[in-house]
């Protein structure tokens, strides 16, 4: 869905204490290179994974004059029933209901650090098809998985720095994957750029071979 003001109301429902957290800034290096990689395309379609984030859509709109789907996936991850006998695997499988290769770029953000190896090939099944040719996926990976982790959103600063700001009040289990199943989850695309940062984050970039 384009910006949806449905996002909003999932802010105004996290805890106060949570959203008034100011955020800790760090640093980025395939950002730069996702952005270049849109810039080179003609009104480009660009997907984000995470919660609404208004000086993002300002940022990417002027920056690339793109449209912007927003697929608050943290919020459905958040929400999804603990005791269903429906697994999340199953439910992403079907959740992102757009057209296959009608996707230029796409954000993930830190959200395959809360999925389950299931999970996340499922994902990175779908965002495969969804990208067109040439079109980038950017994800970040933790280093060192935390039992009890809160969701956060990040807010765009620059081309080099992100700010990364608690989203929900409640904890979630993080998975630290090997470098080998990142990529063999991305079956189909190829490692555009790898960065591994002092801050245990490991950025992903990759690209939908055109052929």
């Amino acid at each position: 869905m384009l910006w949806d003001q449905r996002k909003d109301r999932n802010e105004a429902a996290a805890p106060a204490a949570a959203l008034a957290d100011a955020g800790q800034i760090f640093p980025t290096k395939a950002l730069r290179k996702f952005l270049a990689n849109l810039t080179s395309r003609e009104s480009p379609v660009l997907m984000d994974l995470g919660p609404v984030v208004g000086s993002n859509v300002t940022f990417f709109g002027e920056r690339l004059g793109c449209k912007i789907i927003l697929e608050d996936l943290f919020g459905d991850l958040d929400r999804y029933p603990k005791n269903t006998e429906v697994p999340f695997a199953e439910y992403l499988k079907t959740r992102l209901k757009h057209e296959a290769g009608s996707v230029d770029g796409i954000l993930c953000w830190n959200f395959f650090d809360y999925l389950d190896l299931p999970s996340a090939q499922a994902l990175s099944a779908s965002l495969t098809k969804l990208l067109r040719p040439e079109g980038t996926v950017l994800a970040f990976f933790t280093t060192v998985g935390a039992a009890d982790t809160r969701f956060s959103k990040y807010v765009i600063l620059d081309e080099d720095s992100v700010k990364q700001r608690a989203y929900s009040s409640g904890g979630k289990k993080q998975t630290s994957f090997q470098n080998r199943d990142i990529i063999r989850m991305f079956e189909g695309l190829k490692v555009a750029e790898s960065f591994l940062l002092k801050t245990n984050i490991r950025e992903f970039l990759f690209r939908k071979p055109n052929i």
